[in-house]
């Protein structure tokens, strides 16, 4: 299981095209976004399935589908149409999620079941770093998501790992100076959250 990660695309349609490509090539599972689309003509792009009528459920595609895709809800997507561009279709998280990826055809569900294999993922944008912190110290995740830094970084701490995939250049101090995404393999941990399974990956944007 290959689980594609972005955040703070901004509006920029080479840097959402950039990453769609690089998670195709890389033929990752599932893509999770965590926020700062902007406006919803800048989500469409993930939409590599269709138009969503494959799916009987949110989140359900066709085997061939490309991946599947989860989002949640950044401090400029001001437009509030991003929730439904999302829904028509991947699955929109709202505020924040959880996700948990493995157990049968390593499908997602949003709820907490646990089976060997699984593995669980808290998402959100990262405004409040006491919320990335308190999600990171529960001790309930494998993995927690977060962007609105525009810093990539990957950290372990207590049994999990914080995961930010970067996001564009902007002129904010601790900012990256390039666009970066992140892929999370899966299948490489030994049974338990392990930075190493995440690559981060400088695209031309």
């Amino acid at each position: 299981m290959r689980i594609g990660i972005v955040s703070d695309t901004h509006d920029d349609l080479a840097a959402v095209e950039a990453a769609v490509s690089l998670f195709e090539r890389e033929g990752v599972d599932a893509v999770v976004h965590c926020g700062d689309f902007v406006a919803p003509f800048s989500v469409t792009p993930f939409d590599v399935g269709g138009d969503g009528s494959d799916r009987d459920a949110p989140g359900d595609r066709a085997p061939d589908a490309g991946f599947d895709f989860y989002a949640v809800r950044g401090n400029n997507d001001g437009e509030w149409a991003v929730e439904s561009t999302v829904d028509s279709f991947g699955t929109y998280l709202g505020e924040a999620g959880t996700l948990s990826f493995g157990g049968s055809g390593g499908d997602a569900e949003s709820d907490d079941a646990e089976s060997d294999g699984t593995v669980d993922i808290a998402v959100t944008h990262g405004t409040s770093g006491v919320v990335v912190d308190a999600l990171v110290d529960c001790g309930d995740y494998d993995y927690v998501f977060h962007g609105h830094t525009h810093a990539h970084g990957v950290e372990e701490r207590g049994g999990t790992v914080r995961v930010n995939p970067g996001g564009l250049p902007i002129p904010v101090d601790g900012a990256d100076d390039a666009f970066r995404v992140a892929v999370l393999d899966a299948d490489a941990r030994d049974g338990s959250a392990d930075p190493d399974a995440v690559t981060h990956y400088e695209l031309d944007a």
